[in-house]
């Protein structure tokens, strides 16, 4: 089952089974082998997740993510540290914006009575994913229309 799978199945069942902690379901979509040996440093974490270590230390310094160091300074990214850059990563590829995921940040580090902002940030923001798919969807109904007009399939 993929992790868009399970997340989805979550969601289907959260009003009687509730929800887990996102962070670590985000961590757990790295396989083990994939970082058995946590925690991990800035350019693990970067191969690991596909990103620059340049990039890893500006969400650190932006304040969008707390990293733990070791006894002589270095970067240690914990299970919790990769969830927070996953989850931050999908809010980024979803085309939300560095300035909105900051404000989110800091609406979860206020705590439970920000509960109500937040969810309005997120309804904005998918009300805005689903107009990207549609507008997606659409190209993707132009570019299939042309194919079929030159005699090709869409298995293609």
């Amino acid at each position: 089952m993929t992790t868009v799978e399970v997340l989805n199945n979550l969601v289907d069942r959260a009003p009687t089974d509730g929800l887990p902690e996102l962070s670590e379901l985000l961590a757990c979509s790295v396989r083990a082998e994939d970082a058995p040996d946590e925690p991990l440093t800035v350019s693990q974490t970067a191969d690991l997740l596909g990103l620059t270590g340049h990039t890893l230390r500006y969400y650190e310094r932006i304040g969008l993510v707390d990293v733990d160091r070791s006894g002589s300074g270095q970067r240690r990214y914990d299970r919790k540290s990769l969830g927070r850059i996953i989850f931050i990563t999908r809010l980024r590829s979803s085309g939300m914006s560095i300035s909105d995921i900051s404000e989110y940040i800091g609406l979860v580090e206020q705590g439970d009575s920000t509960v109500a902002k937040r969810l309005d940030l997120m309804y904005r923001h998918r009300a805005k994913v689903k107009a990207q798919l549609e507008e997606l969807r659409y190209a993707l109904a132009v570019i299939d229309y042309k194919i079929a007009t030159y005699g090709g399939t869409m298995a293609g």
